[in-house]
C-alpha cells in the first residue's frame, strides 16, 4: 500500500488547482502499521494550501512533536471542544428546556461542558428529571451516561483497562506511583500512560503529564460500577492512597483518605495535628468538618487533645454552646491526653479554653490566660497565635458576652501587676474605634 497507494494520493495533491480539505474520522481504529506508516507519510506531503484532518479518540498516528515544533500542525483537544455555559444554555434550549442560571451553572460544571455530557442530561430531564433539581439528580450513574460511556468508550478497552479505571476511581487524582500503590500491581504507571493517551476522559492536571483526574461524569460511573461489583474493596483502596499520601508529605490528602476509608484510630492524631494550622490558614469550614467527622465517628474523650482543639475553633467563631461542649468532652479524657506541642499536661489547654468561653468572668478569664501563658510548652502553637472571639450575651464580658479578651502571650519579664488590664482597655478603645479584631501591644497579644 505505502508504495502504490501513497505516491498517488501525494500527487493528486499536489496537482490540484484549488486547496483542499481531506478529512480521515476515527483514526483511533487504525491499528494496522502499514497503514499508519502510509498516513504519515502522507501529512509529510500536504501543500501549504491544503489541510489534512485527522479526528479520532487517541493521539494520530503521526510525529506530532516533530510537527508540533515545526508549527505544522493545529491540536484541538476535549478542552478546546467543550462548551461554554451560553453555549450550553443554547444546546439546552434547542433541546426545550430552560434551567435557572443556579441549575444551569452546575450542571455546567458536572459536565465540564463535554456536549455529549450535556444532552444526555437534557434527554435525562425530558423523559422525568427534576428540573428545579437537575444538577442534583443527574450524574454519571445514569442510565444514559453508563449505556454511552460502555459502548463509546469501555467496549474497547481491556479487561485489565477497566479494572484500572473502575479501582482508580476512588481517587480524586491520579498519578502512577500512587496508582501502583493503590492496586498493589506493578505496571499501573503504564496502564495509566496508555489510557491518557487514548483520551478517555481522563483529564491533565499539570503539563509533565504526570498527574490526571478523571472528568466528573466518567469517574461518577466508574464509582457506581465499583459499588456494584466490588465495594468490599473500596474501604482497603483508600487505606492504601492514605498510606501512600502519608508516605509522601501530604498529610491532608492521607487524612481525606483515612476519613473516607472510615479509620478512625489513623485520621484522629492526623485531625489533631492538622486542624489547628488548618484554621490559621483560613480554612475554618473544612477544619470544622474534620472535627465533626471524629465527633460522629468516636467517642471523643478518647481525643481530649482534639477537642481542646474543637473547644478552641468553636469559641473563636462564635460557637458558645459547641465550645463548652468540647471543653467538657476534652476535661473528661484529660488523663489520657497526649499533646503535640510538648506540653507536660492538658491543663494549660484546658485552661486557656476556659479563658475562651469565659464562663466565670473577666477576673477568672485572665487568671486562666495567665496560667495557660505560664505552662504552656515553650515551642506551642497556642502562644504563636491570636484569636478572635465573639458572641451574644451580657455586657460585663461573661459567658456568651459580645466582647470576650484573652491574653496568650506574657511579657518577657513576666506579667506585671495591672498590666493586662491596661492592655484590655487598650483593646476595648481599638474596639469601639472598628478597627480590627485584636491589639498588639509590647511583650503581648490581647485577642477581642
Amino acid at each position: 500500500m505505502p508504495g502504490s497507494v501513497v505516491p498517488r494520493l501525494c500527487t493528486a495533491f499536489s496537482s490540484m488547482t484549488s486547496p483542499v480539505v481531506l478529512v480521515l474520522d476515527d483514526v483511533h481504529v487504525l491499528h494496522n502499521s502499514e497503514c499508519r506508516a502510509a498516513l504519515s507519510v502522507v501529512a509529510d506531503h500536504v501543500p501549504g494550501s491544503s489541510r489534512l484532518v485527522l479526528a479520532g479518540r487517541d493521539q494520530p498516528p503521526l510525529r506530532i512533536a516533530r510537527l508540533r515544533a515545526e508549527g505544522r500542525i493545529l491540536e484541538i483537544g476535549p478542552g478546546d471542544l467543550a462548551l461554554t455555559r451560553e453555549e450550553a444554555a443554547a444546546l439546552l434550549g434547542g433541546a426545550g428546556l430552560a434551567l435557572d442560571e443556579e441549575d444551569l451553572a452546575e450542571l455546567h460544571r458536572r459536565t465540564e461542558g463535554w456536549p455529549a455530557g450535556l444532552y444526555l442530561a437534557a434527554l435525562y430531564l425530558k423523559e422525568g428529571g427534576s428540573l428545579g433539581h437537575a444538577a442534583a439528580s443527574f450524574g454519571g450513574e445514569d442510565r444514559l451516561v453508563s449505556e454511552y460511556v460502555e459502548s463509546e468508550f469501555l467496549a474497547r478497552i481491556s479487561r485489565r483497562q477497566r479494572e484500572f479505571l473502575t479501582r482508580t476511581a476512588v481517587l480524586e487524582r491520579i498519578c502512577g506511583p500512587l496508582c501502583e500503590t493503590v492496586l498493589d500491581l506493578p505496571g499501573s504507571a503504564a496502564t495509566l500512560t496508555g489510557l491518557a493517551q487514548s483520551n478517555l476522559l481522563l483529564v491533565p492536571l499539570d503539563r509533565r503529564g504526570e498527574w490526571y483526574r478523571y472528568h466528573h461524569l466518567f469517574r461518577d460511573m466508574l464509582l457506581a460500577e465499583l459499588h456494584r461489583n466490588e465495594s468490599e474493596l473500596m474501604s482497603s483502596l483508600q487505606r492504601r492512597a492514605a498510606e501512600w499520601y502519608a508516605r509522601n508529605g501530604e498529610p491532608e490528602e492521607a487524612l481525606e483518605y483515612w476519613m473516607k476509608a472510615g479509620d478512625v484510630a489513623a485520621a484522629a492524631p492526623l485531625i489533631g495535628a492538622l486542624a489547628f494550622a488548618a484554621y490559621q490558614r483560613g480554612m475554618v469550614a473544612t477544619a470544622e468538618r474534620w472535627l465533626r467527622w471524629l465527633d460522629d465517628h468516636a467517642a471523643m474523650e478518647k481525643y481530649p487533645a482534639v477537642a481542646v482543639l474543637a473547644a478552641a475553633i468553636s469559641a473563636v467563631t462564635g460557637k458558645a454552646v459547641d465550645a463548652d461542649r468540647w471543653a467538657k468532652t476534652a476535661e473528661r479524657g484529660a488523663d489520657v491526653a497526649r499533646l503535640p506541642d510538648g506540653s507536660p499536661s492538658i491543663e494549660p489547654w484546658l485552661a486557656l479554653i476556659r479563658a475562651l468561653i469565659c464562663h466565670d468572668g473577666p477576673e477568672q478569664m485572665r487568671a486562666d490566660a495567665e496560667l495557660a501563658a505560664s505552662t504552656i510548652a515553650a515551642g506551642s502553637f497556642w502562644r504563636a497565635t491570636p484569636y478572635p472571639a465573639a458572641g451574644d450575651g451580657a455586657p460585663d464580658g461573661r459567658h456568651g458576652g459580645p466582647r470576650r479578651y484573652v491574653l496568650l502571650r506574657r511579657g518577657r519579664r513576666g506579667p506585671r501587676r495591672g498590666g493586662s488590664h491596661r492592655c484590655l482597655r487598650r483593646a476595648r478603645r481599638t474596639f469601639a474605634a472598628g478597627d480590627g479584631q485584636r491589639y498588639v501591644g509590647p511583650g503581648r497579644t490581647v485577642l477581642f
